[in-house]
This record gives C-alpha cells, structure tokens and sequence, in this order.
C-alpha cells in the first residue's frame, strides 16, 4: 500500500449544515394568513428542530491517511462546487535562529514569484487562467500555502503546490526584487500598532528564546540573507514529515490521496546526521516594553501571562472564561447594556476605544491576556479593571456568566467554519498541533463539561498571584509601574 489512512468524524463546513438545522422552524414556515388563504398547512408543521448533540453528529468526515514518506493528506468533503486545498508545513521563526531569522518568511514571498517549471509570471498566469486564488502565511510555528478553486481544477491546484514548495526558483534577480518587497512591507507592518505591540509582547516575554523572533525577521537579516541560507532553510524544514496536504469543499479524498501519491511522493522525509529540526522549550519571563511615544493619539497596551499550549485540556475553560470578559470597540451599540461586564464599565467611564482577550498558543507555551487602546489618561483606570475581572474570575466566578460564555464559544467555534478556506487551514493546523482532527461533538462536550469552579479553578491556576509580561506603545506615561501591575495579580482576602 502507498498510503495508510484513517477516518475520523469532525468539524468543518457541516458548520453550515448545523447552522441550517438548528434554524428555528418558524423561521422558514410561510405566514399563517397566506397559509389560510391557501387552504393548507405550513410547510414547517410538525417538523421538529435537531438538538445540538444531533446536529453535531451530522457533519461531515475527515478522511487522514498518510504516504510512505510520512506526508499526511487530510480531506473533508461537501457538495460545494468549490474547493480549497493547501500545504501546511511544521516551519516558523521558532526554528531559526539569529542569523536566519526571517528566512521562512523570506521563502513564502518567493513562492508567487514562479518556480523552476513555471518560471516568472507563468505561474500567475496559470492561476489565473483557472480563476483560483493562490495565498500563503508565516506564523511562530507554522508555514502555509493554498489554493481556492472549482472542484474540477483540484488535479491541476495540487500540481501547482507541489511545484511550489519543492520547485521553488531561488534567482538572485527575484531575490534582490524580493528583498525590497519585503522592506517595504516591514515598514507598513510597522504602522500597525496592533503588530507592534504584539511583537513587543513576545519580545518581553520570551526573552532570550525562540518564540521572541519576529515572523519577519530584523532587517538586518532582510538585507543580508543570501540564495544559500534561504536553500539551506528550505532542505532542512520542508520534509514530508512536518507537512500536511489538506482540502476541504467538493472534493474526494481517494482523488487527493492518488494525486498526493503522485505529487508529494518524491518529497524526502529524511534528515541528514544531527540536522533533525528540535523544539526547544521557550521560557516565560514576567518583564515589560515601553515605548513611549507622546505624538501618537492613543496608547497602546498588551498584557499577558502564560497560557498553556495547544494540548492542553485547559484551553477551553481559558476561551470560555476570555468569552466572559468578552471584547468591546468604541462603535458597538448596546452601551452600558453590553453583557461583558468589563465593556459596560468601559462605556460607563469612557476607559478605552476597544480592548480584546486573546489566548495564543504553541506548542509548550502560550500568551494569556489582553489588548486595549485607550487616551492617554484612562490607561492607568482601564489597568485596574481589566485585572479586577481577573481576578473576579479567580475568586467568584457565577454560573450564569459562565454559561453566557460557553454559548459565545460555541457560536465563535461554529460561525469560524463557515467556508471552504477555513475547514481547510483548520484541518492542516489541527493535524500539526493536535496529531489529529478534533470533532466539534468532541469540543461541545468538552465546553459542555466547563462549570464556574472550573473557571475559578483553572483561571486562579494562570492569572492569580503570576508575574505578567507588559508592552506598551504610545503616549504611556500613565501606564502603571511594572510593581504595581504585578502587586494586581492578587487580592489580599480576610
């Protein structure tokens, strides 16, 4: 046999299907005056609505098998006429090192710019001939490379990411056009404040480790990374092993399974003696960035704990105790009405332009925390706040909020899938982190399962009496001491 393949029941665009079924049958009978003018029933009469547990076991199958040099081909079909199908491949900034930091970034630009059959613009041109739509992103961990087309053009998409990511054409000429490219998207990634801060964060908190990298890379490196440092990057991370072939619309897995074997059979899956790709553990420090910057209208301002990785069962009861909180932006309605305790405060005071809770996660670690924008003289009220809440969730979380939670993390899970392009970067992204493709019966049961002691529990576990990592950006003169915020991490109780 070629290939190895399991089949698991799991998430993906049965969101729609259960979206569809769980649609209250009121909504889709036809009026009663028009059904009395017409002498008959609703065509809705006596149809009963699916539970969620029913719903849920009705979603499609992702089929996983595996080729004999340990690429793994993951596939969930539907009757859509449409079909996206990619590359994910287990490669990121926290496998470089300070010297190649932003080759892997490096190497997915070069990716548009043809490779060593489809030379320059030939490829573009092939896309678009097929009215597809080729994309590729760098993350801390993960490299991804995909394709939305009609069903029928799926031989033809594989082909083209195959291409891609053994063939890609490494001219000096296309590199230097590259390096500039990339220049001046640094600079405009570098006016986004939300980036900034964020990569702050990172800094501060995984000092001295991996995980402290840009995506980007400095530009240092940008200017100097040269044809042999970025061939080297892509021998040593673009093994079957790390990737996954995933596709999900209208589409057969027996088909992709055939044109994985014929494609992706001739990527090697070996290393050479001691060149085996190694994930060292990235420590977290409690520790804080300012930049401050007094001509900016806003302030900007990030802070986090560590959160658990991706494996850890812990995560859910995190999302659902982050879906309290909740997130708020200046233009919501509701007001003080909003049902996140923290959003209606920040109205009633007037505290920030928005705030967000986030939970990022890799492999043996995570950031934990939350994101606001506020004026220069809320920050300091919106940081005891925020840290109120937290320390509310540690000490006297209720179950109605908690339940008021679990529904926005089931709808968030639900309202995600909605398409083929996110079925599928779910699917390449579940079998990198997971080893597998987790059913959304498996997640409901498990955000099911989540009560208030747990959210105490759990949340007094990561938020209560923890060191915190701090960025700040902007005019931040008024962002509290650093032994001030960490003195907010508990409450003295008697």
């Amino acid at each position: 046999m070629a290939a190895s393949s399991t089949v698991c029941r799991a998430a993906g665009a049965g969101a729609q299907a259960f979206l569809r079924t769980c649609r209250s049958p009121a909504l889709l009978r036809t009026p009663a005056w028009r059904s009395a003018a017409a002498g008959g029933r609703s065509p809705a009469a006596g149809r009963s609505t699916a539970t969620l547990a029913q719903a849920l076991q009705n979603v499609p199958e992702t089929h996983v098998s595996q080729l004999d040099n340990g690429l793994r081909v993951a596939s969930e079909g539907s009757s859509q006429p449409t079909c996206t199908v990619g590359v994910w491949i287990d490669a990121g900034s926290r496998y470089e090192n300070e010297k190649n930091n932003g080759a892997g970034y490096f190497v997915e630009h070069l990716a548009f710019k043809g490779t060593k059959n489809r030379p320059g613009n030939a490829l573009e041109k092939e896309i678009e001939s097929m009215g597809a739509h080729l994309n590729a992103y760098s993350t801390r961990e993960h490299t991804a490379y995909y394709i939305k087309a009609l069903s029928e053009d799926l031989p033809k998409a594989v082909e083209l990411l195959a291409d891609i990511v053994q063939n890609c054409s490494l001219e000096d000429s296309q590199i230097e056009k590259e390096r500039d490219v990339i220049l001046r998207e640094m600079q405009e990634n570098d006016k986004s404040m939300r980036d900034v801060v964020f990569n702050y964060l990172h800094a501060t908190a995984f000092q001295g480790t991996a995980l402290a990298q840009a995506v980007e890379g400095p530009s240092e490196n940008v200017r100097k990374l040269s044809r042999a440092d970025l061939s080297e990057y892509i021998n040593s991370h673009y093994k079957a092993p790390r990737m996954v072939l995933a596709a999900a619309g209208g589409i057969e897995h027996e088909q992709l399974l055939d044109l994985a074997q014929k494609h992706f059979s001739s990527v090697s899956g070996k290393y050479e003696a001691d060149a085996v790709p190694s994930v060292i553990p990235c420590r977290f420090t409690g520790s804080e960035i300012r930049h401050r910057d007094d001509a900016m209208p806003l302030a900007h301002v990030a802070i986090a704990v560590e959160g658990p990785g991706w494996a850890n069962p812990d995560n859910v009861t995190l999302q659902v105790a982050n879906a309290i909180i909740g997130h708020y932006d200046c233009t919501y309605g509701g007001g003080k009405n909003l049902s996140s305790p923290l959003a209606s405060v920040a109205v009633a005071n007037k505290l920030c332009q928005s705030f967000q809770t986030f939970n990022i996660c890799y492999k043996e670690t995570g950031l934990l925390g939350a994101h606001f924008v506020s004026d220069r003289m809320s920050i300091d009220d919106m940081v005891i706040f925020l840290q109120g809440q937290w320390m509310r969730l540690c000490t006297s979380a209720t179950e109605s909020e908690v339940a008021r939670g679990k529904n926005i993390l089931r709808n968030a899970l639900l309202s995600h899938l909605d398409g083929t392009t996110p079925v599928c970067e779910d699917i390449g992204r579940s079998l990198l982190t997971y080893g597998r493709r987790i059913p959304l019966a498996e997640w409901e049961s498990r955000i099911e399962e989540v009560d208030a002691q747990m959210v105490r529990d759990i949340c007094s576990k990561y938020f209560y009496d923890q060191c915190p990592a701090v960025a700040g950006l902007g005019p931040i003169e008024q962002l509290t001491d650093y032994n001030r915020i960490r003195s907010g991490m508990f409450w003295l109780r008697f």
